[in-house]
């Protein structure tokens, strides 16, 4: 090989070493991310347990679980929307348990001009998921606690208010024939990964042609 084609030839072999190697993290994304989100949706479907005395977030984050007890009337308006309701309120109240435990519900969506509402209570056993909602960043603007308008879930805040243990229970079906529409816990992840795959494998492609074509066009000036 003449030495002018040495550097690009070495040029061209590492890009597309880089580039494959970076499609292959991809792949190895795409079967983690697949391997949770399967996770993910095994717990959300699972028949709901009893509501665990102690919890860990990273842990116990969208189990299915059921809780008994007696729902306060004291709310919390969280600005939201749906398309069955279009812009409303997510009504989170608290719930005292049997064992005088209290902690968050959210009972579903109310449309904007149900905001003031009175909504009847549900009492009893409630079935749904637990979230810890990670809602909040440098563009939520905040909270208009007189005006009861909020704009996230983030638990501590409302736990705080609302005199609550940081457990946010999310309905998914209420036995009740008037008030907010439960809006079960669903999955909003993206999965890009296999796209980003290709994209790689893609770029892998043109630069090996594009490198071949330099080393032809060195090639043929040097003969």
């Amino acid at each position: 090989m003449p030495r002018q084609m040495i550097i690009p030839a070495l040029f061209g072999a590492i890009g597309v070493i880089i580039l494959v190697l970076l499609g292959n993290w991809q792949i190895d994304r795409l079967g983690w991310k697949n391997a949770m989100l399967s996770d993910i949706e095994a717990r959300l479907s699972a028949p709901p347990v009893p509501l665990p005395d102690v919890l860990i977030p990273e842990q116990d984050r969208f189990l299915s679980v059921q809780a008994t007890g007696e729902m306060d009337s004291k709310e919390i308006h969280v600005l939201s929307s749906s398309p069955a309701t279009g812009p409303g309120f997510r009504i989170i109240v608290p719930f005292t348990l049997a064992d005088g435990r209290r902690i968050l519900v959210d009972r579903g969506i109310v449309p904007d001009h149900q905001k003031d509402a009175t909504r009847p209570l549900e009492n009893g056993t409630l079935f749904g998921n637990l979230l810890w909602a990670d809602d909040v960043d440098k563009y939520t603007p905040e909270n208009d606690i007189d005006g009861n308008i909020w704009f996230s879930r983030a638990v501590p805040p409302l736990a705080a208010a609302l005199g609550t243990e940081e457990i946010f229970l999310v309905l998914r079906q209420t036995t009740l024939s008037s008030g907010p529409t439960p809006i079960a816990v669903g999955l909003n992840i993206p999965n890009s990964h296999l796209e980003y795959a290709v994209t790689w494998y893609g770029f892998a492609i043109v630069w090996a042609f594009m490198s071949l074509y330099l080393l032809w066009r060195i090639k043929r000036r040097t003969i």
